[in-house]
């Protein structure tokens, strides 16, 4: 049989692991939640984001370049229209 010192040494090493397994998976859980509300902040961020550059290009006034894109305009300039195009790439 093992003595009451020992008893009581034993006994304890258990309480304490005990008490620090419960502590380490509360820290744990509560960094995950963190994390994961985190994310969520960051992905409406996102969508808010986009949401305004989507209204911004729908919102925007028509550009005054001044050049007709319809072939079928009697004022349609070819010639013109391959030079705009040249020019944005």
């Amino acid at each position: 049989m093992a003595s009451t010192g020992v008893n009581v040494l034993r006994w304890s090493a258990l309480g304490l692991g005990l008490f620090y397994g419960v502590y380490h998976q509360a820290k744990l859980s509560s960094q995950d939640k963190l994390d994961a509300i985190n994310r969520e902040y960051q992905r409406k961020e996102e969508l808010i984001k986009k949401a305004k550059e989507e209204w911004t290009k729908k919102t925007a006034p028509p550009g005054r370049s001044g050049l007709i894109t319809n072939p079928e305009d009697p004022k349609f300039d070819l010639e013109a229209f391959l030079k705009a195009k040249a020019e944005e790439k």
